[in-house]
């Protein structure tokens, strides 16, 4: 008998006749097209009609506009219950506070979407990760599933679903073990139904959670897979950065996050889980419905064990939503064509872009952060909009209207939604206010370089100062109201004015006066984490490179009008940033002479796992490099670890004192082309740290391949080295070039270093959107091996990548520039 809305189908369903047509997949003894037909548990066909998959109940197929299933017999759905969503998947509407009669998605008719923003949907396979993407004009949503391999470590590798909403920096997460207790057999995944294997889920406010607000619930849907019975032993529901702290941290979690959870089974066969936030208005829902047969759920205390099969998911929230800016509105005009020609990298960008903010990254980081946004933006700034409402002007916007008006500190990390009332209820605050941290040092000194470069030294820039300057400040934090952005801009000015100071002064060149962490940190730049920069008080990059960059773009500021009160700055800041720009580095110069290096490469190499050969053959001068910090742990004086952060001096500066410079882009040079352990290549890319040429223990220890900021490969950092040898390299063509321009030994081996990097950028193009990756030496090379494959180092927190991260989106901008091959 067929029913309306069902299609009685077999596993030989005629339609899929010959696997000649080579687009054909098989199912049983049938092939079909996966546009037209879905294939459930290897063996049976369903349609997919209008691009909604149907699906499988016993022999037959079925919409859930139209049925349920239960025990493998279909169930008519009440004539006053269907809906029509607007993704074109038809569902079901249910209430998630009550006991609902039918499985079914939550999606009622949700408000048409413009046509300058369709559903955008995107999948990223990144083994044991695999990556869903939804975009809408009423939820954005990252769906990531981990199922173990068989070459995955089982003590850190587990079976997982998070949903990342960039809303709030909200989300849920569901941690699988399986039944049989014998570690990785169970895999999961989630069903190919089509071009997207997402459907948003929207429920109307009045039909949902009853928000106070009006807010509707929004979310979304799929079905995943178990091969074989699981039990869900940990769900988490509500922020980002719970989850991140469970992930990344002791796996501990928050009793009154937790027992909020309520775990309630449906007459359905369903079960949703649902919490209140502490808000006690917002409130997450999953929910689990199976849909094939043999696959079952049952709740037993806190857990639910699952059964083989299939299973509807949804997960949805009422929580205000951000404005998406489309790709066409995060490119600039000139490069609109970025959009077909990389369409997965512009769509990655697009999910991080909004209009008062852009996120670090997806899905650990989805929410501000402020280095991320602004060293994302200069490198990124060739192909960002500008103008209003463009993307530039979001950056800038989120930094200014985010400082800390007492001192001018720019914010690091916002936290907002469950974990901001979470965090202010340890203060006993009762609040649901987002709180602002700011406890780096590096990000003051970013916001007037990037200032610098938009205001004065863009055309769109430069008739946008009244404009964006003169915007009212409090909006988002409220701590800044009755200020103007051009206020707090003003205050991070002074504050830095005030510290370069205090080294600039005559005959103050001392370490004392040098820029130090804050004394309550034991991070402050990029590098942050427990052994980034070895315990170090006195970063790198701050004092040569970002310091002086900062007092060249305030005194260009002011020179412009920016700081109309301070005309003076225009010569002050500059005759400071000379003075940071050539007095500090020396303070950082490590010599190690050719012997003395040999020795102790062959040392590292003994005490480190490093399984390849030493390549002391490769020291055929002596060994220079610049220390990544001062005062470090153990009673280091230098923190003696060769490093990236060169690449900072060479995009943000152009080196007043010639001599020094030339001596200085040499030994970078060096250090780029030479292979691991010699020097910082390998064939999976440019290592951020090599600790080989420290004599200590220490060194080994702590910079591994499994340290966050280790031995290992960040692909911004790759980014703007190979943009900065670009952009100095380019000088030797200007009318009075620079001195290393001269010396043909230098400027070939700059060459030699920018191509031996761009071409193992280009050997590893499809991991350069990822934040940060590792590698294995085995059969003679390098092996690419994600960085949360590997355990974390003793004392550490395990730390797994972000499969986009925005500021390993810049290589839209920063291209191989062909001219400068070695033809």
């Amino acid at each position: 008998m067929k029913l309306p809305g069902i299609l009685a189908v077999s596993g030989s369903l005629s339609a899929a006749v010959s696997p000649a047509d080579l687009d054909l997949k098989a199912c049983g003894d049938a092939y079909y097209h996966p546009k037209e037909y879905i294939c459930y548990n290897g063996e049976f066909l369903c349609p997919i009609l209008d691009d909604t998959p149907t699906l499988r109940c016993g022999d037959a197929c079925f919409l859930l506009s139209n049925y349920s299933c239960s025990d493998g017999e279909l169930v008519q759905v009440p004539t006053s219950v269907p809906v029509q969503s607007s993704s074109g998947v038809a569902s079901s509407q249910i209430d998630p506070t009550s006991t609902p009669t039918v499985p079914s998605v939550p999606e009622s008719s949700a408000p048409p979407c413009p046509e300058a923003a369709p559903l955008v949907s995107q999948y990223l396979s990144n083994p044991p990760y695999s990556n869903y993407f939804l975009s809408t004009c009423h939820v954005s949503a990252h769906a990531v599933v981990t199922s173990p391999l068989a070459t995955s470590n089982l003590s850190i590798i587990g079976p997982r679903l998070i949903v990342a909403f960039p809303g709030g920096n909200s989300g849920v997460a569901a941690f699988w073990e399986p039944q049989n207790g014998i570690n990785g057999s169970l895999s999961i995944s989630i069903v190919e139904t089509g071009a997207s294997n997402l459907s948003q889920v929207y429920l109307p406010a009045d039909q949902a959670f009853q928000n106070p607000e009006g807010l509707p619930g929004v979310g979304i849907s799929g079905i995943m897979r178990f091969n074989a019975s699981a039990i869900l032993t940990v769900p988490i529901l509500g922020s980002v950065r719970t989850i991140r702290d469970f992930t990344e941290g002791p796996s501990l979690l928050e009793a009154e996050i937790q027992d909020a959870i309520q775990i309630n089974d449906r007459t359905n066969g369903s079960v949703v889980l649902q919490r209140i936030w502490l808000d006690n208005v917002t409130t997450t829902s999953l929910s689990f419905s199976p849909t094939s047969d043999g696959a079952s759920l049952s709740i037993n205390n806190k857990t639910v064990a699952f059964e083989t099969g299939d299973y509807l998911f949804w997960t949805a929230y009422d929580y205000p939503q951000l404005e998406q800016l489309e790709p066409t509105q995060v490119l600039n005009p000139a490069s609109q064509d970025l959009i077909n020609q990389q369409p997965d990298i512009t769509i990655s960008l697009s999910f991080l872009s909004y209009s008062n903010k852009l996120l670090a990254g997806t899905w650990r980081f989805l929410t501000y952060f402020g280095r991320d946004s602004m060293i994302a933006a200069l490198l990124l700034q060739p192909v960002l909009s500008q103008g209003q409402d463009s993307a530039i002007e979001a950056i800038i916007g989120a930094v200014v209207e985010r400082i800390n008006r007492t001192d001018g500190s720019v914010c690091h990390e916002e936290t907002l939604g469950d974990y901001a009332t979470y965090l202010n209820r340890q203060m006993n605050i009762t609040s649901t206010d987002p709180s602002y941290t700011y406890p780096m040092i590096d990000t003051d000194y970013y916001l007037p370089i990037l200032m610098d470069k938009y205001f004065p030294q863009s055309v769109n820039g430069s008739t946008r100062v009244d404009a964006v300057l003169s915007t009212a400040a409090g909006s988002v934090n409220p701590a800044n109201k009755n200020l103007t952005w051009a206020d707090l801009a003003l205050l991070n000015a002074e504050k830095i004015m005030a510290i370069a100071s205090r080294f600039a002064g005559n005959g103050n060149q001392t370490i004392e006066n040098l820029a130090h962490l804050k004394s309550d940190q034991i991070v402050g730049q990029w590098r942050d984490s427990t052994y980034g920069i070895g315990g170090g008080r006195i970063p790198y990059d701050v004092n040569t490179a970002l310091m002086p960059a900062a007092l060249y773009s305030i005194s260009s500021l002011a020179r412009s009008g920016i700081y109309a009160n301070h005309q003076d700055w225009t010569a002050l800041a500059a005759s400071y940033a000379q003075v940071w720009e050539n007095q500090t580095a020396d303070f950082f110069r490590v010599t190690i002479p050719a012997a003395d290096a040999q020795q102790r490469l062959n040392t590292y190499v003994k005490r480190s796992s490093f399984t390849g050969p030493n390549l002391t053959s490769a020291i055929d001068s002596d060994i220079e490099f610049y220390a990544l910090s001062l005062q470090g742990n153990n009673d280091l004086a230098q923190v003696q670890v060769m490093n990236t952060d060169d690449c900072f001096r060479l995009f943000l500066l152009n080196g007043s004192d010639q001599a020094a410079f030339s001596s200085f882009i040499n030994a970078t040079a060096n250090n780029v082309r030479r292979t691991f352990p010699a020097g910082l290549m390998t064939d999976v890319g440019l290592l951020v740290a090599n600790p080989a040429f420290g004599e200590q223990p220490v060194y080994a220890a702590n910079w591994t391949t499994s340290a966050y900021h280790g031995t290992v490969v960040w692909s911004w950092q790759q980014a703007m080295m190979a943009k900065g040898l670009e952009n100095q390299l380019l000088r030797c063509s200007e009318s009075e070039p620079p001195l290393f321009c001269g010396d043909d030994s230098v400027r070939s081996n700059v060459l030699v270093a920018y191509n031996k990097l761009w071409d193992v950028i280009e050997a590893n193009s499809e991991h350069l959107s990822e934040e940060v990756w590792s590698w294995r030496y085995e059969d003679g090379g390098f092996q690419f091996v994600e960085l949360g494959d590997l355990p974390p180092p003793p004392g550490t927190s395990p730390t797994e990548s972000d499969i986009r991260q925005l500021w390993s989106l810049t290589f839209l901008a920063v291209t191989r520039n062909e001219a400068l091959g070695m033809g």
